[in-house]
């Protein structure tokens, strides 16, 4: 479940870029209600951008901004609340990443989806059904 941060040069550290990956891991993990599943841990995998200051604009003039763009399933995340969670964890993993260097209204995230069947690990095409089951096994050989 690939998460992509993109953020200004400067606004986080290499230490604090790895933080708010981790972080935005956990993030998904615990709004999916999945946290400790092998095989979603596993799966969520991502990019860290960091762009030239002059890159990255909000009324098209630089900003010190962040922007979290997740791409899930979608049979993932559905419920209003489980994406509020996601929003709301993301922002605060952020925000504190970013030490006072960021205004919170400047962390703007999104969730792309892909529909069914349109999803692929390993080179295997996993449906719905399909990626149930390997997130019910990894329970299951826990």
């Amino acid at each position: 479940m690939p998460i992509t941060l993109t953020v200004p040069e400067g606004l986080l550290s290499q230490r604090a870029q790895a933080q708010a990956f981790a972080g935005l891991t956990e993030a998904v993990l615990d709004a999916a209600g999945l946290t400790g599943n092998d095989f979603m841990t596993a799966n969520i995998i991502g990019t860290i951008n960091v762009l030239p200051r002059e890159h990255v604009l909000a009324a098209g003039e630089p900003v010190a901004a962040a922007f979290v763009e997740l791409k899930l399933p979608e049979m993932a995340l559905v419920s209003a609340e489980a994406k509020q969670s996601f929003f709301e964890k993301a922002a605060d993993v952020v925000e504190q990443a970013a030490e006072g260097r960021l205004k919170r209204e400047h962390i703007w995230s999104n969730i792309v989806y892909a529909p069914e069947g349109a999803w692929g690990i390993a080179g295997r095409s996993y449906n719905n059904a399909d990626l149930v089951g390997a997130i019910q096994g990894a329970v299951a050989a826990s």
